[in-house]
Formats: structure tokens, C-alpha cells, sequence
């Protein structure tokens, strides 16, 4: 990452190819990235892996969707199921919220499912600390945490 600080200027914007990456450590980089003025764009969101077992996984996440309001489930609060939702909110959780340089650095981050037309133009970069090491069977992707939960692509 060293290297990679030294290489981008601020106004250019960052696409980062999330294939194979761990989803909380992919957070923490573009985070710091987002914090330091940089634009990020994240593809392939469907392709991020989450580490440990697929069923606990899977159980968390069904019992953080059961939170809702005590007076009507529209009053929220609204749970993602979406891959690139569910990434966005994971690094909004990484910035400051209540300051105003957290809500800037917010704004400036895009997520998607697959690889859109206005951002195959630029250099996709890739974080090596992020990567997975072991083979993709450990770990679960967000796309089958997704379908599994409530998305309908």
C-alpha cells in the first residue's frame, strides 16, 4: 500500500477490483483511502469473500435482520441485502459519522455489482494484504450471502 500512496494523486479517482478480497480488510483500505480525499470506486462487490464458517455467517446476518422498530418494521431501520449495499454500509461503518470529513468521504464512494461501462477505462488496482490466502471454498462470497438472505439479482 506504501507504494501505492505515493502513485495516485488525489483528484484521479481509485477503482478498486474487489475480486477475491476479504470484505473487512478491503473496508479498513478504502476507508483510509476515502479519508485521505481520494475518490473510490469498488467493482465486483458480488466477488468479496467473507471469512468463517458459511452458516454462522449466514445466522448472524439473519439475526441482525430481525432489529427493527418497536412500533412498526417501516420506521426502520432498513437492512441492505444487496452485495455492494451491504459493502458500503461495512465502510461507512469505518468513518467517522458524526464529523463532517466522515460525511465528505462517505460521498466520495461508489460501489457495484460487476464491472460498469463508465469505470472499465481505469487501471484497476488491487490491495495484496486484502487478498484471500487460503483456496475459495473457506470462505463465503457476498453474492451467496445475498441470495441466501433476500436478494433477488
Amino acid at each position: 500500500m506504501a507504494s501505492l500512496e505515493n502513485t495516485i494523486s488525489i483528484s484521479t479517482p481509485i477503482v478498486v477490483d474487489a475480486t477475491d478480497h476479504i470484505a473487512g480488510r478491503l473496508s479498513s483500505n478504502v476507508a483510509k483511502l476515502l479519508l485521505k480525499g481520494n475518490r473510490v470506486s469498488i467493482v465486483n462487490c458480488d466477488k468479496i469473500m467473507i471469512s468463517g464458517n458459511r452458516s454462522n455467517i449466514i445466522g448472524e446476518y439473519k439475526e441482525f435482520l430481525e432489529i427493527n422498530s418497536i412500533n412498526h418494521w417501516k420506521h426502520g431501520p432498513k437492512h441492505p441485502r444487496r452485495p455492494d449495499t451491504i459493502m458500503k454500509k461495512m465502510i461507512r461503518g469505518m468513518l467517522p459519522r458524526e464529523k463532517p470529513s466522515g460525511i465528505a468521504a462517505h460521498k466520495r464512494l461508489r460501489t457495484f455489482i460487476g464491472s460498469p461501462k463508465e469505470v472499465k477505462s481505469f487501471k484497476k488496482i488491487q490491495f495484496e494484504k486484502a487478498m484471500i490466502k487460503k483456496e475459495s471454498s473457506n470462505y463465503t462470497t457476498m453474492a451467496e450471502l445475498g441470495r441466501t438472505i433476500g436478494w433477488t439479482e
